[in-house]
């Protein structure tokens, strides 16, 4: 599906620009707390709590909104089971499973490289 630019400046995507629809994907992905959902999510599908325990440090609330949003931008589908307690899974669609490649590679490179990146020293006292 190809989305317009609503201001009419460009006929293309340009994530540069600043009507231009695709910032709100990005700015999406680049979130701290969509990413990680993500990565969660790649090995398959898994429920609310089982996310919030992953994702040390996000609050319900946090989490209820992040994967409300992923869901709206394709990323995620959440189903519900009818069971008593409801059960409702969250897993990838193949757009989420697209957007996980790259932000797979930024984690692992994080990881390897956090302590190669400066950082302040705390001001004294």
């Amino acid at each position: 599906m190809t989305t317009t630019c609503p201001s009419g400046q460009h006929s293309h995507h340009d994530v540069y620009a600043a009507q231009c629809p695709c910032r709100a994907l990005l700015d999406l992905l680049a979130n701290k707390w969509s990413a990680l959902a993500i990565g969660a999510l790649e090995d398959g599908p898994r429920r609310f709590g089982e996310l919030q325990r992953r994702l040390q440090g996000i609050s319900p609330k946090v989490l209820t909104q992040t994967l409300r949003r992923l869901e709206d931008f394709g990323i995620l589908d959440r189903t519900v089971y009818p069971a008593v307690p409801l059960h409702v899974e969250y897993a990838l669609t193949p757009l989420g499973q697209s957007a996980a490649v790259p932000l797979n590679a930024l984690r692992s490179w994080v990881e390897d490289n956090i302590d190669h990146a400066f950082r302040p020293e705390p001001a004294a006292p």
